[in-house]
């Protein structure tokens, strides 16, 4: 109880000093005003006892786009193994719920409480969960603890702790020692994150490195339907090249705006699609391709393939950059394209999985600041797998060479594809230890 009240004195605290910024956000930008009543109240969708010795009811938490995609792959070996469990999702971001609402359809799909003590109370009174399981990792107090209080097992699947937050952990280590110890049990992406959890107070026989999910979740297939059917609505034909910067921020998206215009007018076969990591974003990058001239399409536009006849297809002129603007798609633009930046990496925010174009076999290139995938990076570094790029003639110079250079954007990709198919696995030893962990408990 003590432990609840200096939680929830912190969060207030920090929501009367931000409540300016908030509630501009709100009134101006729609920020934050969705979803109130389950962030701030707890009053997520009620769920009706269930009946049965196997029935279980597993409250699966991803915060936004990134573990969303990776819940998806979770759910689907989760399904197969306990057809008779029911699954709920909670997101934290607004991209990360319309998503999850898309991929989970027919199920319950919320947003998650805030940290709150009596949201998170009311949110597990109304769930009534029997397994609460952590997407990769958010350790939020009142979470854990309200779940220890009702005996609810806590699951961290997929747990990634890098450095930079496992020092900001380490300073308040009594405290999140306490945390930790709640934990049923955390697989790792890796060795080195498995043993900062391990430092951090989370009991050794409870942590295990079994690798990375995300290898297990991305799609390798170029013909998968979802790819053919995104290359029909844009018309990608056989000679085109397409180079996508995805997940990008600014300034990444006129950096490869930059490179088409530079590499455009010697290889008519270029194409560009632009895929922003935020939703939020979309706008801000169509002022910026209008302010510079560009003649683009937003994806929002596009007929669907059914509207448009191939007769008239053929005799409207293409457009050769898109903007993508919609959420959810951008696993499948990776398969149409042949060069690949992805973004979030020549700026702050620490890089965007790279898995998926390495998966398609695409020519990948990157930015310098690739912190939160280390160990990704330097699998794809060392299988010479990836390129590293630090400004936009470096980027300029890689598509370049992918364009003329046949052997070497072949090369990269197929090592990229091989890698990803080396490292599978993960998803299953996930779920083996989750099955162990019920049948001891139940």
């Amino acid at each position: 109880m003590c432990a609840s009240f200096f939680f929830n004195f912190c969060y207030v605290f920090l929501l009367v000093i931000f409540s300016p910024y908030l509630i501009f956000s709100a009134i101006f930008r729609g920020k934050y005003r969705e979803g109130s009543s389950e962030k701030f109240w707890g009053h997520v969708p009620k769920c009706a006892s269930l009946s049965g010795t196997s029935s279980r009811r597993v409250w699966i938490h991803a915060v936004s786009v990134g573990e969303v995609n990776l819940a998806a792959s979770i759910l689907r070996e989760f399904e197969r193994r306990h057809p008779d469990f029911e699954f709920v999702i909670s997101s934290t971001s607004r991209t990360g719920l319309e998503l999850a609402r898309k991929k989970f359809a027919g199920k319950t799909v919320f947003y998650a409480p805030l940290d709150l003590s009596w949201a998170v109370k009311r949110a597990f009174s109304r769930l009534q969960p029997d397994f609460l399981v952590l997407v990769e990792l958010e350790i939020w107090p009142n979470l854990l603890l309200e779940a220890e209080r009702r005996g609810v097992p806590v699951f961290v699947m997929n747990g990634r702790l890098g450095e930079k937050s496992f020092r900001n952990y380490r300073r308040v280590r009594p405290i999140f020692a306490r945390l930790m110890r709640t934990l049923a049990f955390v697989t790792a992406q890796d060795e080195a994150g498995a043993e900062r959890f391990r430092l951090l107070g989370v009991p050794e026989d409870r942590v295990v490195n079994v690798g990375s999910i995300k290898y297990d979740g991305v799609q390798s297939d170029r013909g998968n339907e979802k790819t053919r059917k995104l290359a029909a609505l844009w018309d990608i034909r056989d000679p085109d090249r397409i180079f996508l910067a995805g997940s990008t921020q600014d300034p990444e998206e006129a950096m490869a705006l930059e490179v088409f215009r530079r590499l455009k007018p010697t290889h008519p076969e270029l194409r560009l699609i632009l895929v922003p990591r935020h939703a939020e974003r979309f706008g801000e990058v169509g002022k910026m391709l209008e302010k510079e001239g560009a003649d683009f399409q937003r994806r929002s536009e596009l007929p669907e393939v059914s509207e448009v006849s191939n007769e008239s297809r053929n005799e409207k002129p293409r457009k050769d950059i898109l903007l993508v603007d919609t959420i959810g798609e951008l696993g499948g633009w990776w398969g149409t394209s042949f060069a690949g930046f992805v973004g979030g990496s020549m700026g702050s925010r620490g890089g965007q999985n790279m898995l998926e174009p390495a998966a398609f076999g695409t020519a990948v290139s990157f930015g310098p600041n690739t912190w939160n995938f280390r160990d990704i990076v330097n699998a794809l570094l060392a299988s010479s797998a990836a390129v590293v790029v630090h400004d936009t003639d470096e980027m300029t110079d890689f598509v370049r060479k992918t364009l003329e250079d046949a052997d070497f954007a072949q090369t990269l990709g197929r090592n990229a594809a091989a890698l990803v198919a080396s490292q599978q696995g993960a998803l299953k030893k996930t779920l083996d230890f989750f099955d162990a962990g019920i049948e001891a408990r139940f």
